[in-house]
């Protein structure tokens, strides 16, 4: 199976990189839009971590120790930088591309397929991801927000978020019909954003809630991040790893796929 991936990725490296190429060239003079996307997280960062942290006591970790309130919060803005990375390159820019501007179209009488499409997408998303992730650390490290060695881990563990995200994204801009699609997307984002174990505990949510909550990908997320920035690693936070995984399989397969529906018509 490994040797077949390898095989699957030689052969669609060449068509992919034009699609990198391309998205490179479009933004190479607008670098600032996309270093705003870093801004959002920081401000709920600086603003409820580091302003309401100070009216909030310490935050006990699982093997008993405590932190304050802006160390436990921002594992969660910054695997919040990750998924939203993701979900802006994936629906806004690929569905204005895919529905509007028809780019794909032109694409399509090249010898990429929408398989390609999609993958190339899936890249460029995660370098864009990459960066946010990167500035978020060091920002995170500037303010002494980083607990642990285990630090390091966060970046590959931020863009593992990242991938389940780009699969949500590239599957809902190939269902959506109009710009207005967007907005109970967005409002879900919000909701998972502050239901997913962000700014407290799972613990102290109902115990029927919690079960909502255990549903949503930012959560396996933030629990992943968060276990690793404040060095609690758990043999449990390899379910967190599995569920992404199979969440952004799931969705880069069921999006190909569906893209190859609407390019092909």
């Amino acid at each position: 199976m490994t040797v077949l991936t390898i095989q699957w990725l030689r052969r669609r490296a060449p068509r992919v990189g034009p699609m990198i190429e391309r998205n490179y060239f479009v933004h190479r003079r607008s670098w600032g839009i996309i270093a705003t996307g870093v801004l959002e997280p920081l401000f709920y960062l600086l603003g409820l971590g580091v302003g309401v942290g100070a009216l909030v006591g310490a935050i006990p970790l699982p093997d008993g120790s405590t932190v304050d309130y802006a160390t436990f919060v921002a594992p969660a803005m910054l695997a919040n930088a990750a998924m939203l990375a993701a979900i802006s390159e994936t629906t806004f820019n690929v569905f204005g591309k895919l529905k509007w501007a028809k780019l794909y179209d032109g694409i399509m009488n090249t010898p990429m397929r929408p398989m390609d499409i999609a993958f190339g997408e899936s890249m460029w998303a995660l370098i864009r991801a990459a960066l946010y992730v990167l500035v978020f650390l060091l920002v995170m490290a500037a303010f002494g927000m980083v607990a642990s060695w285990w630090a390091i881990l966060a970046l590959p563990a931020a863009l593992l978020i990242s991938c389940a995200f780009i699969g949500i994204g590239l599957t809902l801009s190939t269902v959506f019909k109009s710009w207005t699609d967007f907005d109970w997307m967005m409002s879900l984002i919000f909701v998972m954003f502050l239901f997913s174990g962000t700014f407290t505990p799972i613990e102290t949510y109902p115990t029927v809630f919690q079960w909502l909550v255990y549903i949503s990908p930012l959560f396996h997320g933030i629990e992943l991040v968060r276990g690793v920035t404040l060095g609690v690693p758990e043999w449990s936070m390899l379910i967190n790893v599995a569920y992404l995984l199979v969440v952004g399989a799931v969705g880069v397969a069921i999006a190909s796929r569906r893209m190859g529906k609407v390019l092909y018509k």
